[in-house]
């Protein structure tokens, strides 16, 4: 099942352009499980779910290296998930 992790994304530039490019590239990442287009610190918040900490390692390197416009990570690694997927309230 593996481990997940957040990943908060700060791009280049906030441009229709730069959102763009971010965005068709992170479709082509099998890995990401959620991305979200955010408000505050990070452009993007990215759930992903890794194998182990080498797996961790190749994804936060090519996420930061490969992908267009890319600025700035920050990994939050999930220690307990203490509510999943549940179902709307209201």
């Amino acid at each position: 099942m593996g481990t997940p992790a957040f990943v908060g994304v700060v791009l280049d530039r906030s441009t229709p352009e730069s959102f763009g490019a971010f965005e068709a590239a992170i479709r082509a990442m099998p890995v990401v499980l959620d991305c979200h287009r955010v408000a505050g610190d990070f452009d993007d918040i990215l759930k992903i779910r890794g194998r182990d900490m080498a797996d961790f390692n190749k994804l936060h390197g090519d996420t930061r290296i490969a992908r267009p416009g890319v600025r700035q990570t920050r990994t939050f690694f999930v220690m307990k998930e203490v509510v999943g997927n549940a179902p709307l309230a209201f």
